[in-house]
């Protein structure tokens, strides 16, 4: 670059070695800090929020990448053109690489007075151009840009040398090898002694790499927002459908027309804390036609809209059946039939009782659910289960009816699996039969209730879960 073209500007002193060297390490320290962090992030690739998080360390990673290359360039000094090989045996130019040192920032200056060019080494290697070639006078930078970016550099060019306004810009640039990089162009005027532009120098970048990360956040950013937009619109969704379905918990269930008093019902639902979409945990208790109710409990495996659907479905074709004179075995096996055939394959697992107040006879059936749990007298006992098999899994399957007289005062406790948080099966039963001394001490179901969410529902649970307690009266 001729020196006389620059003989206006103030002299700069170089950067101390030292100073740079003392950056290039704190670069390099937050960098390994940030790889670390991307490392953490784990290579789910399932998970929308990590996807985020790793994408803006990548980008974060590239960022200092290039400040860790550019003080490097600033210590080094640029690399020069060469004009002539040195000998046969010289090594040709590098071909841009990732991280490439070569390939990063550039140099030029255009001199009007001489009509001259002059080019540093990187320049060449961003362009993808032989240094052995003349640089490319300002008429025939163009040809070398996209040329959908042509009209913006001959603006930017032309606003520089006529208006001496400083160039800020980004565009793309057709290499030899058909590659397409994006180039960050810097430059301003420099004037000669009368005033006039005497030359214009500048800077060019190449971005490519850093605007593909930009783009990766960006796009992990907004797949993120989507994602938690249709999370957010499904739980709206699956709260009201499940709010319009399933009875009120909050106080003691009323039956339509008040109904005898022959059962003091309460019922509660515990949401999952681990998961913010709706499973498909259901309760249900309503007077039948003949005087006798209905109580049930089931879980239709997953979460979701989908799977709070297939909860409706169930629990109104339960009430259907139950409705038109079909007994818990026979209803269990048409519900089985009714998932078996449905577009959306599912399993779920159920209990439904039929209560006759007039004998005090609970018939109930099961598949693939916990039993149900019968207090009296201070102890309990989980009633020994008929046979039946989850919903869902096999076709025709058929399920066994099983009968238990009740007494005034025993309680009747119905619950889907996960409400002891982390436990199952036998575990899950012990813990709940051991209230049994402290039910004896409460007046109404919602009170039995009421003990189960203070003992239960308070410690983190993975999955939703369902409770419906009978006390049956005099």
């Amino acid at each position: 670059m001729p020196s006389h073209v620059f003989a206006d500007r103030p002299s700069a002193q170089p950067p101390e070695r030292g100073s740079v060297e003392a950056l290039i390490t704190q670069t390099r320290r937050l960098r390994g800090e940030v790889d670390a962090v991307r490392r953490e992030a784990g290579p789910d690739q399932s998970d929308p929020q990590g996807r985020w998080q790793r994408a803006l360390c990548d980008l974060a990673v590239h960022q200092l990448n290039d400040l860790d290359e550019h003080l490097a360039q600033l210590r080094d000094g640029p690399v020069q053109p060469a004009v002539e090989p040195i000998a046969p045996a010289v090594t040709p130019p590098l071909e841009p690489q990732h991280g490439s040192l070569l390939s990063r920032v550039g140099s030029a200056e255009w001199n009007l007075l001489s009509d001259e060019a002059s080019w540093s080494g990187e320049l060449y290697q961003i362009l993808g151009r032989d240094p052995k070639a003349p640089p490319l006078s300002l008429d025939e930078l163009p040809s070398l840009v996209h040329v959908d970016d042509q009209p913006m550099l001959t603006a930017m060019v032309t606003d520089c040398l006529i208006d001496g306004k400083p160039i800020d810009g980004e565009f793309r640039i057709t290499r030899p090898d058909g590659g397409v990089r994006q180039v960050h162009m810097m430059g301003e005027p420099v004037l000669a002694a009368d005033g006039s532009t005497a030359s214009m120098w500048a800077v060019l970048r190449d971005v490519s790499e850093l605007r593909r990360s930009q783009r990766t956040v960006r796009e992990t950013r907004d797949s993120l927002q989507r994602q938690r937009h249709i999370a957010q619109t499904e739980h709206r969704l699956a709260v009201e459908l499940q709010e319009a379905v399933l009875p009120p918990w909050r106080g003691s269930l009323r039956f339509p027309h008040g109904g005898p008093a022959a059962l003091d019902l309460a019922a509660h639902y515990l949401p999952s804390s681990t998961s913010s979409l709706i499973g498909g945990d259901w309760y249900d208790a309503m007077e039948l036609p003949d005087g006798r109710f209905l109580l049930s409990v089931g879980d239709l495996t997953g979460h979701g809209v989908t799977v709070t659907t297939g909860m409706a479905m169930l629990l109104g074709a339960v009430r259907g059946m139950a409705v038109a004179g079909a007994h818990p075995a026979q209803l269990m096996s048409w519900l089985n039939q009714l998932l078996d055939t449905t577009a959306q394959p599912a399993l779920g697992s159920a209990v439904c009782c039929q209560y006759a107040p007039a004998t005090r006879t609970l018939s109930w059936a099961q598949a693939g659910h916990p039993a149900p749990l019968l207090f009296r007298d201070g102890t309990g006992r989980a009633l020994t289960p008929p046979v039946g098999v989850i919903l869902g899994a096999t076709s025709g399957a058929t399920y066994e009816q099983a009968e238990v007289r009740l007494e005034p005062g025993d309680l009747l406790l119905l619950h889907t699996d996960g409400l002891v948080p982390r436990r199952t099966g036998d575990a899950a039963t012990s813990r709940l039969l051991a209230l049994a001394p402290r039910f004896t001490d409460t007046r109404c179901a919602q009170e039995c209730v009421r003990t189960v969410v203070e003992e239960f529902g308070v410690a983190p649970r993975e999955d939703d879960a369902c409770l419906l307690i009978a006390r049956i009266n005099a």
